[in-house]
């Protein structure tokens, strides 16, 4: 007679964390989140205006092709403008507002003052990152502007007009990393156990 052995349980790498800890981090998130500033502000209500312009747009398209026929052949390329707006203007809003992931299993098992060490290395990398994408940015911005640049379409628009949101929206990204990366330097300099934001 054959015995059947008990399943076994296979041990995991990473131990999930208890819920005091995911509590913890939470409520850590959330002091994290910084106040709007002007910047910020500025850049999500541009990013809903585009939003609300792009979505105006498409109606009147699809309801002059639906009614009469028509189209007024530019629904496409100044919705694809307003894309560009709301995504890079609202990087900052996003950031400022805790909006974007984050992979915390690895912050999980880190201990406060490591969370916040790696939140500020992880800022610096960032920093750099967005810094070196607004300088290029900006390069295209001035070049579109010097050589008179025009999308090869029906509106002919100049392309400095659509490349200039991106530049703003990375100098914004970058202003909102630096106010983040100086709200994480001061956590960090709190004594251990202090709390506040």
């Amino acid at each position: 007679m054959h015995v059947a052995s008990p399943p076994r349980k296979t041990e995991s790498l990473v131990t999930p964390p208890t819920e005091h800890i995911v509590d913890a981090m939470r409520e850590e998130r959330r002091q994290r989140v910084l106040p709007e500033g002007p910047v910020e502000w500025t850049c999500k209500v541009l990013s809903e205006i585009a939003l609300l312009v792009m979505l105006v747009l498409i109606a009147v398209d699809i309801a002059t092709r639906w009614l009469f026929n028509f189209s007024f052949e530019v629904s496409d390329e100044v919705g694809g403008y307003m894309l560009v707006v709301i995504t890079f203007l609202s990087l900052s809003a996003c950031l400022a507002n805790g909006s974007f992931h984050e992979v915390e299993f690895v912050q999980a098992q880190l201990a406060p003052r490591a969370r916040a060490a790696s939140r500020l290395v992880f800022g610096m990398l960032a920093l750099a990152a967005s810094a070196l994408l607004a300088w290029q940015f900006v390069r295209l911005e001035l070049s579109s502007w010097r050589f008179g640049d025009v999308a090869p379409s029906y509106l002919q628009t100049p392309l400095w007009l659509p490349r200039l949101p991106m530049a703003i929206g990375m100098l914004a990204l970058c202003f909102t990393i630096v106010r983040t990366l100086l709200a994480d330097l001061r956590r960090l300099r709190q004594p251990p156990g202090a709390g506040g934001a």
